[in-house]
């Protein structure tokens, strides 16, 4: 078995931590070597993810640990909430568990989003570990350090910054994903290449078909290169200050259709995908980019079988939405846009624009 890739998380401080990245991961004792010493630790999963690994990771962490309780919470974007954030609450203060234990979040970018927010506010912090099980979250969710729940008014609105202690992407984990959630993935993996890496947009043009065949290698370097991308952002701007604003790209748009379709009615990569292809015309329309890279990046996401209409919500429903946005200051909608290929910013655009690329597109 090859040795698995490794991507460093450098943050000030004694917090960087390692991304590991391979085939075999959660068999491996070393993937787990290293970690907070603990009496108990936790796996948190949901309904479908633990019947699949949930076992396989307690035995390993047997190892380690000299207990290891597993929470088991309901699938969907739409249980991203308080009920289930308390589900795990309770299980470690009914459990009378210390500020020692050890969170493990096994599943997608829903786990992994509430199980690091419950580190975050149990006793003031305790440690926790990624194990992102989706593509998206392997590429994107489970590395940085966001977690939060959704709020009927507004996505990922109450959160933390909270980094894990290490973050262990199985791509084994990737043959039990169904092909809309890989699909789904792929959006975040095509959204790097615009806003960081020309060279990687012409990578992933050229090896989507083997990307959607699933081949291992294929996909072992789209998750190292998507992981250093946001690394090296991250690594410079942790709490979204500045820079780490251009990992939303398409998020603007992609949120607001999460929201006002109700939670789990598009994926996330879904919304993001559509929210790529507007951003884009928004970039094109504000004088950025050419026409060109508009159409380029809409046949991507087309050939990857992701949404290029977004829903018919109204434009003053949009507008609404996205006023709620993290990016939003003082109710003036910003997006990240495309200012040349392989790079992007954070850009004012004025409600009239916005509109604009909304009715063209049917959004209206």
């Amino acid at each position: 078995m090859p040795a698995p890739d490794t991507v460093h998380i450098q943050l000030p401080g004694d917090r960087n931590y390692e991304i590991r990245i391979g085939t075999g991961l959660l068999n491996e004792a070393a993937s787990w070597q290293g970690l907070p010493k603990a009496a108990v630790a936790v796996i948190v999963s949901n309904e479908t993810v633990a019947p699949l690994y949930a076992d396989r990771l307690r035995d390993r962490l047997l190892g380690v640990y000299a207990r290891v309780d597993v929470v088991v919470l309901p699938d969907g974007e739409q249980h991203k909430n308080w009920d289930s954030l308390n589900r795990i609450c309770d299980h470690l203060l009914s459990q009378a568990l210390d500020r020692k234990t050890v969170l493990f979040a096994l599943g997608g970018g829903v786990i992994g989003d509430m199980t690091g927010f419950a580190a975050a506010i149990y006793m003031r912090g305790v440690p926790f570990v990624q194990v992102p099980t989706t593509l998206l979250a392997q590429v994107d969710s489970s590395v940085g350090g966001k977690t939060a729940i959704n709020h009927p008014l507004g996505k990922n609105m109450l959160g933390a910054f909270y980094q894990p202690e290490r973050v262990i992407a199985d791509l084994d984990t990737l043959d039990t994903l169904p092909d809309r959630e890989l699909r789904a993935g792929l959006a975040e993996v095509i959204k790097y290449g615009p806003i960081a890496d020309a060279s990687f947009l012409c990578w992933i043009e050229d090896n989507l078909d083997a990307l959607l065949a699933r081949d291992k290698a294929v996909l072992g370097y789209a998750v190292r290169r998507s992981c250093a991308i946001k690394a090296d952002v991250v690594g410079q701007d942790e709490k979204e200050q500045g820079l780490r604003a251009i990992l939303n790209f398409g998020h603007t748009i992609g949120h607001a259709i999460e929201s006002g379709l109700g939670y789990g009615a598009w994926l996330h990569g879904e919304a993001v995908a559509c929210g790529m292809v507007l951003a884009a015309d928004l970039s094109q329309r504000m004088g950025l980019v050419p026409r060109a890279f508009v159409d380029r990046l809409r046949t991507l996401i087309e050939r990857a079988g992701l949404p290029v209409q977004p829903p018919k919500l109204g434009a003053e429903r949009y507008l609404q939405l996205m006023r709620v946005d993290k990016k939003a200051e003082a109710g003036a909608i910003r997006f990240v846009l495309i200012e040349s290929l392989g790079r992007a910013g954070l850009h004012g655009v004025p409600d009239a624009l916005i509109a604009e690329t909304l009715v063209a597109h049917g959004a209206a």
